[in-house]
């Protein structure tokens, strides 16, 4: 296996010398929602294949390049895409961008998703804050020797998802009437839609949403004692719950539809969490 720690710290330091800003927030864009990193200031634009060692994203939605720039004051850098187990990653590889940010001397990572509503209060285009997650991918990144440079052998997860945030998140939502959601995100490898089975049994074990990212970077983050702040987008409602297909193209057009409302509320937590952390 090679050296995980080694590997991150010859990707942050490619990344950092091709710009002077230096960012502690990173940000990791979702389906359909890339659209955030064009509005930033003071671009650097980096392909992921540019970028030593780090898993290049074959997902559609995804473009599948690394941005650094500023977000009003706030230095930035912003994954436009990500890679997935479905693409047939190894739960390490997933993870791995979240080692660089850590390398880079990131302290605070936004993760933001299109996931299927399985909560029948919510609705599609709604935004939801991620409170906790169940991890049925059958994978984590932490699964072998355990490097001490990273963190600890057995990290705690009680609060994965900064409490902090969250209610920041809903403070800023709030002064623009935006109504916004929390809930458990439950991971599964994908690539394929749940069936209205498993739906049913994803609501019975407590899950709000489903999707089939995100839980492993928070994992890898959390080893690393990244404060973690996690946005689902409810692209489509999942199976079972309105008699029709489940199509990739309808996640893409409800990323596209509630765009403006998730980069207004991106926009006004960022300065919150410089300052929060």
């Amino acid at each position: 296996m090679h050296d995980q720690f080694a590997l991150a710290e010859i990707a942050a330091e490619y990344i950092l010398k091709r710009t002077s800003l230096r960012p502690k927030i990173g940000l990791v864009l979702g389906s359909g929602l890339g659209g955030f990193a064009d509005a930033l200031d003071n671009t650097t634009r980096i392909p992921f294949a540019e970028i030593p060692a780090f898993p290049r994203s074959t997902a559609i939605g995804h473009a599948g390049q690394l941005v650094i720039g500023e977000s009003g004051t706030v230095p930035v850098a912003v994954m436009q895409g990500r890679v997935h187990l479905y693409e047939g990653y190894s739960a390490q590889e997933v993870a791995f961008p979240m080692r660089v940010f850590g390398q880079m001397g990131i302290r605070s990572v936004i993760l933001t998703n299109a996931a299927g509503g399985i909560n029948l209060s919510y609705q599609k285009g709604a935004l939801v804050l991620i409170r906790d997650h169940i991890n049925l991918q059958g994978a984590n990144p932490l699964i072998g020797p355990n490097d001490d440079r990273f963190g600890v052998r057995f990290p705690d997860m009680t609060h994965a998802y900064a409490k902090n945030y969250r209610a920041a998140a809903q403070e800023e939502a709030s002064t623009f009437g935006m109504t916004i959601h929390e809930g458990v995100y439950a991971a599964l490898p994908g690539p394929s839609y749940e069936t209205p089975a498993e739906i049913n049994y994803l609501r019975t074990i407590g899950a709000d949403l489903v999707g089939m990212s995100t839980v492993l970077e928070v994992i890898a983050a959390r080893h690393m004692e990244i404060d973690v702040l996690a946005i689902s987008c409810v692209t489509n409602m999942a199976a079972g719950i309105l008699d029709q297909p489940l199509s990739h193209q309808e996640v893409m057009e409800t990323g596209e539809r509630v765009k403006n409302r998730f980069e207004a509320l991106l926009r006004a937590v960022l300065p919150r969490m410089d300052v929060e952390r």
